[in-house]
């Protein structure tokens, strides 16, 4: 097959690319380099069957003449992390929404498999904890740019599902909960990369708000997993999926183990979400998800535990000089 990863570029597209082109699979990458890296994917631009091309997934002429070539299609490229969605809402709304107009019309074109990497954060001030995948969801008020992240991936949830119901475009949806591994860096926010920076180099680990909250973190390695398997299951087309681990552990717990398995002696500092984010700024007590659905599909239990991540992850650090 040739594969099309849009957000090819970043942390989670970098890692499908490398394993579509083991499984033997050609590869096309396309990343804007707005948040990707060049670096990301350096070691596969010598590879016969890959491609990188830089440009917009929402230059809708780009996007029609890669979508002839491709199948499956891998829809990743998408605005990330807390810093960016509320410095930059206007850009977080028109990269997702612009992005997903493209791919669903291009695919529905040539009739291509898609695959939509949505986000745990469309289940929203959700308290029914897990989170199953046809819970309600809620959001805060539309003042508060903090939702605008949350509400785009809702709205392109319900595009790729129209389009699924109008158009029979086959279309798969992952909602992924808190992914990390090599590769990812703390530049907008993402906790584990900012902890283990912060205690390679011996500074303090700044927790926002209480630390009591807790998240799920799941290795790439078992999304991409995922990932691979799910095109060619028929009974995933016009379905949600959750994808990510259900081992919860508190931010506290979270900023302990980082300073124990990189070996630092860094201290733990807190900081208000208001004094990170600004006045409004709300977060989700728990954000864990019911696995039961994608498990049954396709047998799905991630592999590694949060101490293999945090080990794997401070090795890369260490290993790519980022200290």
């Amino acid at each position: 097959m040739k594969a099309l990863v849009t957000g090819g570029a970043g942390f989670i597209g970098s890692h499908l690319c490398e394993a579509l082109l083991e499984r033997g699979d050609d590869v096309v990458a396309l990343d804007d380099l707005s948040t990707g890296r060049l670096e990301n994917i350096s070691h596969l631009m010598a590879k016969g069957g890959f491609q990188f091309i830089q440009g917009s997934a929402a230059n809708q002429a780009l996007v029609d003449e890669l979508a002839e070539q491709c199948d499956p299609i891998y829809h990743l490229a998408a605005a990330v992390g807390v810093e960016l969605i509320v410095s930059e809402p206007v850009k977080t709304i028109q990269t997702n929404l612009q992005t997903c107009q493209a791919v669903f019309s291009a695919a529905a074109q040539f009739g291509r498999c898609v695959l939509l990497t949505s986000s745990s954060e469309v289940y929203g001030k959700g308290k029914a904890v897990p989170f199953h995948e046809d819970d309600d969801t809620r959001l805060g008020p539309t003042s508060l740019s903090r939702w605008s992240y949350a509400a785009s991936k809702i709205v392109s949830e319900h595009l790729a599902l129209a389009y699924h119901q109008q158009h029979r475009l086959p279309a798969i949806i992952v909602r992924l909960f808190n992914t990390v591994g090599p590769r990812q860096t703390g530049r907008y926010g993402m906790v584990i990369p900012r902890f283990i920076q912060a205690a390679l180099d011996g500074d303090d680990l700044c927790v926002y708000g209480s630390g009591r909250q807790t998240r799920c973190f799941v290795d790439v390695a078992d999304v991409v997993e995922a990932l691979l398997k799910l095109p060619a299951e028929g009974q995933a087309i016009g379905q949600v999926f959750n994808l990510g681990s259900d081992e919860e552990v508190s931010i506290n717990q979270l900023a302990k183990k980082v300073i124990a398995v990189t070996g630092s002696k860094s201290r733990i500092q807190r900081m208000s979400y208001e004094q990170a984010y600004g006045v409004g700024f709300e977060d989700l007590l728990r954000r864990r998800p019911s696995l039961e659905k994608i498990r049954k599909l396709i047998d799905y239990r991630p592999r590694r535990s949060l101490d293999e991540i945090l080990a794997r992850t401070a090795r890369h650090f260490k290993d790519a000089g980022q200290t």
